[in-house]
């Protein structure tokens, strides 16, 4: 079993360190990595048997699927922000590999359509379907980049004190557009008639896990516009996330621990001063504490009640929901991607161009009818795999459920729920397979193992509310949530991961980093030193290389 981390034992855990931060998720650990750097000694204390939240792997007979790393946009260009983030909290270490230029491959009912790599190829590709909607596609690639250019803008709150940032938020409505405070088929219904074309330009929902007319279109955006240019995957797996950014934390005298649930953070004064653990009732003192665990179970299940009362914490955030859960088919095959003619595109599958209609009719009568099937490849993207599994190839099949769906085994323990629930479980997968085969046939036959996993699981190892993927639901209402920010009415308490900017690994990564920022206060600066420093493009025959002009 691949495992990154070491394993929880008082012992090995000083009684002080400068700053705590509770979940080892990409937020938490680029947090901790960033104020490593700062010269600050950091425990990072995660309840799994191993680090890196959504960023770890999964092995089982022989094969091994990253959880949620399926690409990633951005990092391929060196001056990017995310780019040059993760070369900070890496030390140069995590390498990334392209995915093929055709990326994303949407299949609605029996048509299918390519996203290209490039803002000029993406469009051509996307107007060889729609030749009559030239002027909608030209703007809708003009407007996500608009929002993309705008975003630091939006989120400049997190970075300030709580007083000034909340208030900065409460002015967003002004400072900005009417298209970020609107859904993402408001936005699209305004560019064109087509809903064709907006079924093809928002396949990619599924990536933050709203339909169009629920979805924020500022949250939309950001997504396309990160990929618009193409996918790429980490060289070695996902795991090489935690595996390169852990040494950083422990370079400065830090640990990065699993094992280490959380079971309460000690206030004092209106201060937090330190977490109890699960395990013994074991206590950790610190300057500071900061929680990777998600907005929702940290203020409901680790600060005290009367903390939460006290502050109205959870006031302000009914129309707030957790997002979208999932169950997630791991499957292995004999024979390398070769051999196997296994892509390094993403496929995304949907039964009609009307998102919307599908995933109402999915929940009004929920059954195995999915409205969205997303299919990965991750042996295929990974060029270190064929040294590490030879002869052997991996695909993940994703799609939608309800925790409803298993709610009658919800408490039960994990790889002990039952006949029944097994049973369920391979009526999914039996689904799930046959669209794998309808679009890649020559692996019928090839698979190995499979093994599926719920939004049960989701709950039991990323220690979430309902299951879901993409902590808040990414609606217009969730960024009308003035009060959601950074630093908490606590002294010394900080949150940081998704729930602090949005979705994915980037917005869990720049939530990190506008922690960090607000944990440093006026030595900020630092921050931005490292990050402005992390990419030095060479001079060549008087012009910059690999420059982003």
């Amino acid at each position: 079993m691949k495992r990154t981390g070491t394993r929880f034992r008082s012992h090995k855990a000083l009684s002080h360190y400068d700053v705590i931060v509770i979940g080892s998720g990409i937020g938490g650990l680029c947090t901790a990595a960033l104020l490593a750097k700062a010269g600050k000694k950091v425990c990072v204390l995660e309840q799994h048997y191993t680090a890196g939240g959504y960023t770890h792997v999964y092995e089982r007979e022989g094969y091994e699927w990253d959880v949620g790393v399926h690409y990633i946009g951005e990092v391929h260009k060196p001056w990017s922000m995310i780019r040059r983030v993760f070369d900070v909290i890496s030390d140069g270490q995590l390498k990334w590999a392209p995915m093929d230029a055709h990326y994303d491959h949407i299949v609605i009912g029996e048509q299918p359509f390519r996203y290209l790599a490039g803002r000029e190829a993406f469009k051509t590709e996307i107007k060889r379907h729609f030749p009559e909607e030239a002027a909608a596609i030209d703007r809708y690639v003009e407007l996500i980049s608009e929002v993309s250019q705008r975003i630091p803008r939006f989120f400049a709150g997190q970075a300030l004190p709580r007083t000034l940032g909340v208030l900065y938020n409460r002015l967003r409505r002004r400072l900005f557009p009417d298209y970020f405070f609107q859904s993402t088929r408001q936005v699209l219904e305004g560019l064109t008639g087509n809903q064709q074309l907006i079924g093809v330009l928002t396949a990619q929902w599924g990536d933050y896990g709203l339909p169009p007319a629920q979805a924020a279109f500022m949250m939309h955006a950001m997504v396309a516009k990160h990929y618009i240019t193409g996918g790429n995957y980490p060289v070695g797996g996902s795991v090489r996330i935690a595996e390169t950014i852990i040494p950083v934390i422990e370079a400065a005298g830090g640990h990065v621990f699993t094992y280490a649930g959380v079971e309460q953070v000690l206030v004092e004064n209106n201060r937090a001063c330190g977490v109890r653990l699960v395990k013994d009732g074991h206590q950790i003192s610190a300057d500071q504490v900061v929680s990777c665990a998600g907005l929702l179970p940290t203020y409901q299940r680790l600060l005290p009640a009367e903390v939460v009362e006290r502050h109205g914490l959870l006031k302000g955030l009914e129309r707030v929901k957790p997002s979208a859960s999932h169950v997630c088919l791991y499957a292995g095959f004999k024979g390398d991607a070769a051999s196997l003619g296994i892509p390094k595109t993403n496929y995304w599958l949907y039964p009609e161009f009307d998102h919307d209609l599908s995933v109402k009719r999915f929940m009004d009568s929920p059954g195995l009818d999915f409205p969205m099937i997303y299919i990965s490849f991750p042996s295929a993207k990974d060029p270190d795999w064929a040294r590490r599994y030879p002869g052997k190839s991996t695909v993940e099949i994703v799609a939608p459920s309800f925790p409803q769906w298993f709610e009658q085994w919800k408490g039960s323990t994990w790889n002990k729920r039952g006949e029944d629930y097994e049973a369920f479980k391979a009526r999914i997968t039996e689904v799930l397979l046959e669209a794998l085969y309808k679009h890649q046939p020559q692996l019928r036959g090839a698979l190995d193992y499979c093994e599926l996993s719920t939004p049960l699981s989701t709950e039991w190892f990323q220690w979430n509310e309902a299951g879901e993927i993409y902590g808040l639901e990414h609606t217009v209402a969730r960024f009308e949530q003035h009060g959601i920010h950074p630093q908490t009415p606590i002294k010394g308490f900080y949150l940081t991961g998704s729930d602090v900017v949005t979705a994915g690994v980037g917005g869990a990564l720049m939530g990190g980093v506008l922690t960090a920022t607000r944990l440093l206060g006026w030595r900020a600066y630092k921050v931005k030193q490292l990050i402005d420093g992390a990419y030095r493009p060479e001079v060549q025959d008087g012009r910059l290389a690999d420059s982003p002009g």
